[in-house]
């Protein structure tokens, strides 16, 4: 879907940042990702923290183009804007985001046990290359944000 069909649906609506608001949404990534790294936390909860982050760098990149998600289903909403915006040569990286969201709804909803160690560190490097881009992109394209 695209922004356009994500506004007429009222899953999108519009929203004016801040620089403050983006500064609050890095640092919840950098607390996320380094939270993430509790080996005393199970892998499960680790997965969905870092998947947190990785959900707020695309929040902040919907927030600097003026977007903000609503309603149900606003994680594949942001998920899906993001990728438009960005282009296709991040799509195989939000594609592999979507795929972790989905992993994330059956360890918050339905069960426990199912991500292994390999799998948090791979999201855990995943969102730190992405959080590494996304704040190039937001100093090359607004960098009144930055």
């Amino acid at each position: 879907m695209t922004l356009k069909e994500f506004l007429n649906q009222g899953r999108l609506v519009n929203h004016k940042t801040s620089s403050g608001e983006i500064a609050d949404l890095l640092n919840t990534v950098k607390r996320d990702l380094r939270d993430a790294q509790v080996k005393q936390i199970s892998t499960d909860r680790r997965f969905s923290i870092a998947y947190n982050a990785v959900l707020q760098l695309a929040t902040l990149i919907l927030y600097c183009k003026g977007y903000k998600p609503k309603g149900i289903g606003h994680h594949f909403v942001t998920l899906q804007s993001a990728k438009e915006i960005l282009g296709k040569e991040y799509y195989p990286v939000i594609e592999y985001f979507d795929s972790c969201r989905v992993k994330r709804n059956i360890l918050d909803y339905d069960r426990a046990g199912e991500i292994s160690e390999n799998e948090v560190e791979e999201l855990i490097e995943e969102a730190r290359k992405f959080g590494e881009m996304v704040k190039e992109w937001v100093k090359r394209n607004f960098p009144n944000f930055s």
